[in-house]
């Protein structure tokens, strides 16, 4: 599969320009495939929305959008589709595998990835492409080493592979008629060898923790954690490059004087925290529930049985609690909790690893390279499509 069948020359407004919608109160809404529903835009009302136990994702994994795709949400065996006790269990199985020892046993590898993509990236020289040269590079090393898929042998995967892959299980743009089930059919194969494999032979690596876990506690379905693996492996991955080329977008496009600044830690981790709060990481917005019975939010009676569509990218732009938007200083902690990695019983459980790997990429970039700049102009830059992220598919530097 090329890539560059899944990638646009066509200028398109980076991320953190998108408009959203205005912080109102509920209001009825229609989604791209015709569902009626009700929009919720304002940051308490989300926050409602994505904590109360009476609004689920139950049947709406095929609700939303204009036309069918492989995408991972869309998988009734994704840990997003499922609620309740069975969803309850599952999560506290997962946590197993990511105790905050395993976590802290993981950040200084992370951080000698990323300081190999800076080191290499400096001796090379300019000019530089930093998406192949670092927001591709950096997440992929983390990924195989974080699952085990790094060394010889029959685990071995290569960065090519996994992004053919990718692209596959997240439907990443290109022709929304592409058969992506050859692709799928070789990751759910190479997967599910992978979990029989660390069964037999377990290692230290999140796999294996994963399946001891699942193995110990009983009641995961085999279906179920290989799709929990294969989100894991992909969704991660893409999720990585796509934030951190989004933040490099805005950073060294408008933010050009605050650079250097991200050598300090504390700076780099406040800013870092609001580069993920405001740019979102694809143009969609929402997340859907459906209502389980009549429930007020912000003064309005949604039904029971009615699709609720909440607008994150609006909630985390309300003025009402983020008066100064983007444009204040990034180093300054945020007024509120971001919502960007969801809220509730679905937050999102590698948000730790997509701060660690932005903080480190950032912070060690700066601290190597406090002159790098754009030598392309933000508005003509090349982006990478898909249903779940957009980033830039080029960032030309120098410095």
């Amino acid at each position: 599969m090329s890539t560059a069948a899944h990638e646009t020359a066509t200028p398109l407004p980076p991320l953190h320009r998108l408009p959203v919608t205005p912080a109102q109160p509920p209001r009825p809404t229609t989604l791209p495939d015709g569902t009626r529903a009700w929009l919720v835009t304002r940051y308490r009302d989300v926050r409602q929305v994505l904590g109360d136990p009476r609004l689920t994702r139950a049947d709406l994994h095929e609700v939303g959008t204009a036309g069918g795709t492989a995408d991972v949400a869309a998988n009734p065996a994704s840990l997003f589709n499922q609620d309740g006790p069975a969803h309850r269990r599952l999560r506290a199985t997962i946590q197993k595998a990511f105790t905050p020892r395993a976590i802290a046993g993981w950040q200084p590898w992370v951080a000698a990835a990323v300081q190999q993509a800076v080191d290499a990236l400096v001796v090379a020289g300019p000019p530089a492409d930093l998406v192949t040269a670092f927001t591709r590079p950096v997440p992929f090393a983390v990924t195989t080493r974080l699952m085990g898929l790094d060394g010889d042998g029959p685990a071995h995967l290569d960065e090519e592979r996994l992004r053919r892959w990718t692209l596959a299980l997240l439907a990443q743009g290109g022709d929304p008629a592409e058969d992506h089930g050859p692709a799928l059919a070789e990751f759910r194969s190479f997967t599910e060898g992978l979990i029989a494999h660390r069964r037999r032979a377990p290692g230290a690596d999140l796999v294996s923790r994963l399946v001891r876990a699942a193995d110990q506690d009983g009641g995961v379905p085999e279906d179920t954690l290989a799709f929990l693996v294969l989100g894991l492996t992909a969704s991660g991955n893409e999720s990585v490059t796509g934030a951190l080329g989004n933040a490099l977008t805005y950073l060294l496009g408008e933010r050009a004087d605050h650079w250097p600044l991200l050598a300090d830690t504390g700076i780099a981790e406040r800013s870092v925290e609001r580069l993920l709060h405001f740019i979102p990481l694809g143009d969609e917005e929402t997340t859907l529930r459906r209502a389980t019975a009549a429930i007020e939010v912000g003064d309005v009676t949604i039904p029971a049985g009615a699709v609720v569509a909440a607008a994150l990218g609006s909630a985390n732009r309300d003025p009402a609690v983020y008066p100064a938007g983007l444009d204040a200083d990034l180093a300054l902690p945020l007024d509120a909790p971001t919502l960007a990695f969801s809220a509730g019983p679905h937050y999102c459980i590698g948000a730790w690893r997509v701060r660690l790997e932005m903080r480190e990429s950032l912070r060690r970039l700066a601290t190597a390279l406090p002159g790098l700049r754009l030598t392309t102009p933000v508005d003509d830059l090349p982006w990478q499509l898909g249903t779940t992220t957009r980033s830039p598919a080029a960032l030309p530097v120098t410095w």
